[in-house]
């Protein structure tokens, strides 16, 4: 990459997933950090480009629909024209698919950077070859070994960032503020959902006690999150409290979302978007691991603790438990509370320290 002289534009092919992308933006740092003056674009689906719109490191955002306008072949060479009109000197591709290095090949951009999988050799100018058996490393730093690949570092401790605007702060705050939450009280977020699928999901009686307990605790107000499919699990969250919380499941934006979460004190959640959105922030944050790899996307900040259990099936990567769901059942709420109770300790130490 760094043989390109002067890029004026460039194209990052955004990740699929929202917890995914937010774990890519050390690597965006890496690419505005290397070419200051060039626009950066950065290709993403209807829910990923929802993070970055805006975003302090991203000049413009292109959505692709893949349900919509761009699907099938017809929609994908249509996408490829449309790309061709921004005359584009180069494509970082950060995802491994062969459909996600098609599209910039279809629009003869130059130069396309990305790694050597799924069959795209002849797609890419320049390709991403790790060792055969790459050691296990964590999402965030995967991405920064793949733009430093093409000469893209940044000089700066890799931390994630997520980007709010005043006005966006502000709606959240009146939106807590109509449902009788002010800025001085403590807010616990609850995250019960994950999109994945029910197996990286702990229960919602569960879910229930640990805030029970720490909004006692804390003199907190809790507030339930989730996508529209995860609804009818903060409903049974929602009714286990008698209503003594603000349920937001399936009522935000994305950008709302990520508002709100900036507003919580501390938060409680499975492997997820929203928990790497918490982490961006800098919430202190717990974090519920079953059947996911902890180590390669537990949260990517020094204020966060998991809860997991050393069972001999995990982490199996599937979305829906073949046996009993150990992982999940072996962790109590007690477990879950008391990690949580020491990560305040610490946070709140740390806060007091001159």
């Amino acid at each position: 990459m760094n043989a390109l002289n002067n890029p004026k534009r460039i194209l990052i092919r955004a990740v699929n997933w929202l917890g995914d992308a937010v774990m890519t933006t050390p690597a965006i740092e890496a690419v505005r950090e290397t070419y200051p003056e060039a626009e950066i674009t950065l290709l993403a689906n209807t829910l990923v480009s929802q993070l970055f719109s805006p975003h302090n490191l991203i000049d413009k955002v292109i959505t692709f629909d893949r349900n919509g306008r761009h699907k099938g072949v017809t929609g994908r060479l249509r996408l490829a024209r449309e790309l061709k009109l921004h005359h584009f000197d180069a494509a970082i591709i950060l995802p491994n698919s062969f459909d996600s290095a098609l599209v910039p090949w279809l629009a003869r951009i130059p130069l396309r950077f990305g790694k050597n999988s799924d069959g795209r050799y002849l797609l890419l100018t320049d390709r991403y070859l790790p060792d055969e058996k790459p050691p296990l490393c964590h999402e965030v730093l995967y991405y920064l070994n793949l733009m430093g690949n093409f000469g893209i570092k940044s000089t700066q401790k890799p931390a994630l960032h997520l980007f709010v605007t005043e006005d966006e702060i502000r709606a959240a705050g009146a939106l807590l503020s109509q449902n009788k939450i002010v800025q001085e009280d403590f807010l616990l977020g609850i995250n019960p959902g994950a999109t994945f699928g029910s197996a990286k999901r702990w229960y919602p009686e569960r879910f229930a006690a640990v805030a029970e307990k720490l909004a006692e605790k804390w003199r907190a107000k809790i507030i339930i999150f989730g996508s529209p499919g995860e609804a009818p699990l903060a409903a049974e969250i929602e009714s286990l409290l008698e209503g003594n919380c603000l349920n937001m499941a399936g009522k935000t934006s994305i950008r709302e979302l990520m508002a709100l979460i900036k507003r919580c004190n501390f938060f409680i959640t499975n492997d997820s978007g929203p928990m790497h959105m918490a982490a961006a922030f800098g919430v202190p944050l717990v974090a519920i691991f079953g059947p996911t790899d902890h180590g390669g996307t537990s949260p990517f900040t020094d204020n966060a603790a998991i809860v997991r259990k050393n069972v001999d099936c995990a982490p199996c990567k599937l979305r829906q438990c073949p046996t009993d769901h150990r992982c999940m059942t072996e962790v109590t709420a007690d477990d879950v509370l008391n990690v949580a109770l020491r990560l305040y300790q610490k946070s709140h130490s740390q806060r007091l320290k001159p």
